[in-house]
């Protein structure tokens, strides 16, 4: 029985590269895969899945308005083995809801990798349905500064300096957002407690 999965954890904790080490998995097997990542962000090559190692494949990049199981299930066409997708954070609730329609009714395993939350620490659309709904959570960790487990996202201006306001998608790296704890996330907004 296929299964959605929900792969998530804080920014530069190496979504991107366990995705791309499953899809290799997959093709190193003869098995043809199909890749998706969010056409907003915008920071290696438009279209492709990129880590920050080094490692990349061609994706199908999706918006808030693309139907994923007209992409995945195209007349004449063998489904995919696996589906995964990269940046699940910016999918909609009715993405996540197609794609675990792609796995209970197509039986096409579907890998999702992203935030879980956004640099304010509220969920993200994607992310909330996907934790809603998904057959398997799994959290991949990433370390705060001082050795503890990093779950929240600070984002910074060209200064290196907390930010508390904006919108809640502002793409960006290790030059826009900091990987915390949730205690030096909180004091590094100054949070009272």
């Amino acid at each position: 029985m296929a299964k959605l999965y929900f792969y998530y954890a804080s920014m530069n904790a190496g979504k991107s590269t366990n995705l791309l080490q499953a899809d290799f998995n997959y093709r190193e097997r003869g098995m043809r895969t199909m890749l998706f990542t969010a056409a907003v962000d915008d920071r290696f090559a438009a279209g492709t899945v990129t880590s920050r190692i080094g490692l990349g494949a061609d994706a199908i990049a999706f918006e808030q308005d693309t139907d994923l199981i007209a992409i995945v299930h195209r007349d004449g066409e063998a489904l995919p083995a696996c589906v995964l997708v990269d940046e699940a954070q910016f999918l909609t609730g009715q993405q996540v809801d197609q794609l675990a329609h792609l796995a209970d009714v197509y039986g096409v395993p579907v890998l999702a990798y992203g935030l879980r939350t956004d640099f304010q620490g509220e969920l993200f659309e994607g992310s909330a349905r996907l934790l809603a709904i998904a057959d398997s959570l799994v959290e991949i960790k990433s370390v705060c500064v001082c050795g503890r487990k990093a779950t929240m996202n600070l984002r910074v201006d060209a200064s290196g300096l907390p930010v508390a306001e904006g919108r809640q998608t502002e793409i960006g790296g290790n030059n826009r957002y900091v990987a915390l704890c949730r205690r030096h996330f909180n004091e590094a907004l100054g949070a009272k407690g």
